[in-house]
């Protein structure tokens, strides 16, 4: 999710890596530590993001170059990521200014020196609806709206797995990343296997008929559990998923997911399951919209990184 600090500019960009000389005010740019980003997701949080706690680690082995801070002094202020999935492709967000420092052109600095690192592909990011005729600007066109829901998980059949559901094994893998396919824009094969096997995520694959018809993950965060992706090909294959995967928590207990809009099925799966619309934002792309279908997802794997 982009969650800017700053209104960008239009600019050409610059290449990747450190800005060649001092921004606005002394900042300069470059690519952030792990230790850094702690402190990016902290802020992230601190608005309500709810970012998985092993989120960062896996998007992080995708593109290690793909994560921008603006530091002053030595410590950051400013952030972007814009992770690069393909020679196609890449994923913008996590735009954050530290609130002490907003309105002195820092969020610009990184914005003009991580979105060099896209370079040509088509770039998509899910943007605060406030920013949206900003992103405009510089080429992204909007497309549709996608929903976080959230609250304390109600309305459930008994905490067991439904029939056709199965807990996600390696032997499965090669079967999710070609169904993957169908709803992101470019092949993750190397993606899943960290997403699908990180510390704390569990994984479920609905069959019929001998059939993948959709997965799911379900994965601990700060404010509780967070479901993503949720892909299936019927609005009951994915109310099986989500049973399947929320069937070990407590009743109450809190949960969230983002979906998108043209998606109505998800927000009727979603109420059914006490879960509420608390905000949304926009999917915009610079370059073609990709010719896969995330808005046909019942949950997006992950807001500020695709």
């Amino acid at each position: 999710m982009t969650v800017p600090g700053e209104t960008p500019q239009p600019h050409t960009a610059a290449g990747p890596g450190p800005a060649p000389s001092p921004g606005p005010g002394g900042i300069t740019v470059g690519v952030a530590t792990a230790q850094e980003w702690q402190q990016i997701t902290s802020w992230a949080n601190h608005e309500g993001w709810d970012i998985g706690h092993h989120d960062f680690a896996v998007f992080h082995a995708t593109d290690p170059g793909g994560f921008f801070v603006g530091r002053l002094d030595g410590r950051p202020v400013a952030a972007l990521s814009v992770v690069n999935y393909s020679d196609d492709y890449a994923f913008m967000g996590n735009y954050l200014v530290d609130p002490a420092h907003r309105g002195k052109g820092y969020g610009l600095a990184t914005w003009e020196v991580a979105i060099g690192h896209a370079g040509s592909r088509v770039i998509g990011l899910d943007g605060m609806p406030v920013q949206e005729a900003n992103y405009k600007k510089f080429g992204f066109v909007s497309q549709y709206r996608t929903i976080r829901y959230a609250g304390p998980l109600t309305g459930r059949p008994a905490a067991t797995a439904p029939p056709g559901t199965e807990l996600l094994t390696p032997h499965h893998l090669d079967a999710v990343a070609a169904y993957d396919r169908t709803y992101f824009p470019t092949p993750r094969r190397a993606f899943l296997e960290r997403w699908l096997t990180a510390p704390g995520h569990t994984a479920h694959v609905r069959f019929q008929g001998g059939r993948l018809t959709g997965y799911g993950v379900i994965r601990p965060s700060p404010g509780g559990h967070r479901i993503g992706p949720l892909y299936a090909d019927t609005p009951r294959d994915a109310e099986a998923l989500f049973d399947a995967l929320t069937a070990p928590l407590a009743p109450g207990a809190p949960l969230c997911l983002d979906a998108p809009e043209p998606q109505q099925a998800a927000a009727s799966l979603a109420a059914s399951r006490g879960l509420a619309h608390q905000f949304h934002t926009v999917r915009m792309y610079r370059g073609p919209a990709p010719a896969a279908g995330p808005e046909r997802a019942f949950a997006l794997t992950e807001l500020a990184m695709g």
